[in-house]
């Protein structure tokens, strides 16, 4: 993937992550509105970064070009969401699972079941539109 491939590449994932967190921020609004609860700490997102990409794809046995990302990889854009408690990260879960065109792909529980290293963290891998000049286009990205 030469540099340009990923600057083109990459723009709808980081369009998909103003998407995601715009979102994270309206219902840690919303929810603070109504309870008086600040249930989200802080937010963090990041695009990774084109070795990274290239180097997880080798990785896994696939070609590092733009094809393969899009469609093997499905953590190119992530948020992270830090809450103060563990009841938070549920109910922000909750109220994304509510937006009806947000579509979960996959979760991963690790406050229930815990890695064996001790991590603790909910994943979701999402699917969120992203609307663009020629029209609406499904995005995926890492919500933790």
């Amino acid at each position: 993937m030469t540099e340009e491939e990923y600057v083109v590449f990459i723009q709808p994932y980081e369009d998909a992550l103003k998407n995601i967190r715009v979102r994270v921020e309206v219902l840690n609004d919303d929810y603070r509105r109504k309870y008086q609860n600040y249930p989200i700490h802080h937010v963090q997102d990041r695009i990774k970064k084109k070795e990274s990409i290239e180097q997880k794809l080798i990785r896994r046995g696939y070609e590092s070009d733009v094809e393969s990302a899009r469609d093997c990889l499905t953590d190119i854009s992530g948020i992270r969401v830090i809450c103060y408690f563990v009841r938070d990260i549920y109910a922000v879960v909750s109220l994304l699972k509510k937006q009806t065109d947000i579509v979960v792909i996959k979760e991963c529980d690790y406050i229930s079941n815990p890695k064996p290293n001790g991590y603790r963290s909910y994943h979701m891998i999402v699917e969120i539109p992203v609307f663009f000049a020629e029209g609406k286009t499904p995005m995926r990205a890492e919500v933790q």
